[in-house]
């Protein structure tokens, strides 16, 4: 008797897209350390298969999984590889020590994974209408850190007295809070996705293209979303 594996029947269209988020998440960490600038396009690159899920979702139907792979995949492509990221650009700056700058370069990391995780355990949990969530989503805190790295921090660290890796760690050190913080994100109406997910394509396949504009258009856009958002951008009930 020919024995399937037990997933074929169980997952659809959908859950694949998920699925390979997370191997998306696990290749940026994995080359962070050679390359940080491909890691970023492939933190954006995951954030759009994490957008792609969802509408795949919704034209072809969830699967009973599918949440809970979401979440999953999240914690590697949202959680882990962004703090993976940070901390590969810090320690190319300033080493690995257990004081000083050597401990945040260890710590931030550490709290924001920790707090990436518990945001998306409580989303899974209780976070049901699909409309609006609690705290920042993590996909929009590695889109961020990931768009400002190839926008090229260098000008606003020398502006700010300080390095690349001070401002990518301070970014991660608000991200911890605000993703915990009861502050509500809308959900974004499908054209606005769409035009994130261009921004975030065109960041991907062409980051130093007339000047980088396409990763800061991205990173303007993704601040706005992150500031103004939660008073400005309305959705209906």
């Amino acid at each position: 008797m020919r024995v399937q594996p037990r997933f074929v029947g169980r997952i659809g269209p959908a859950d694949v897209v998920t699925v390979a988020n997370a191997a998306l998440g696990f290749t940026a960490a994995a080359v962070a350390t050679a390359d940080p600038a491909l890691a970023a396009r492939l933190l954006l690159l995951a954030a759009i298969a994490d957008g792609l899920d969802g509408v795949l979702a919704r034209h072809y139907g969830g699967t009973d999984v599918g949440k809970v792979l979401d979440s999953l995949a999240d914690v590697a492509s949202f959680a882990v590889a962004p703090a993976v990221f940070v901390f590969a650009v810090a320690r190319a700056e300033w080493g690995v020590s257990l004081d000083g700058t050597g401990a945040a370069t260890l710590l931030l990391p550490a709290l924001f994974v920790a707090a990436a995780v518990l945001r998306l355990g409580l989303y899974t949990a209780e976070d049901v209408d699909g409309a609006t969530t609690e705290g920042v989503q993590t996909t929009l805190a590695g889109t961020i850190l990931a768009a400002g790295y190839l926008a090229g921090l260098g000008p606003l660290a020398a502006t700010l007295g300080t390095s690349v890796a001070a401002v990518l760690l301070g970014a991660t050190g608000l991200f911890v809070y605000l993703m915990l913080a009861p502050v509500t994100y809308p959900e974004l109406f499908a054209r606005d996705a769409l035009v994130l997910g261009g921004l975030q394509a065109l960041a991907v396949l062409l980051p130093g293209a007339f000047g980088g504009v396409f990763p800061r258009s991205l990173l303007l856009a993704a601040l706005a979303y992150l500031v103004l958002s939660p008073r400005f951008y309305w959705r209906e009930p």
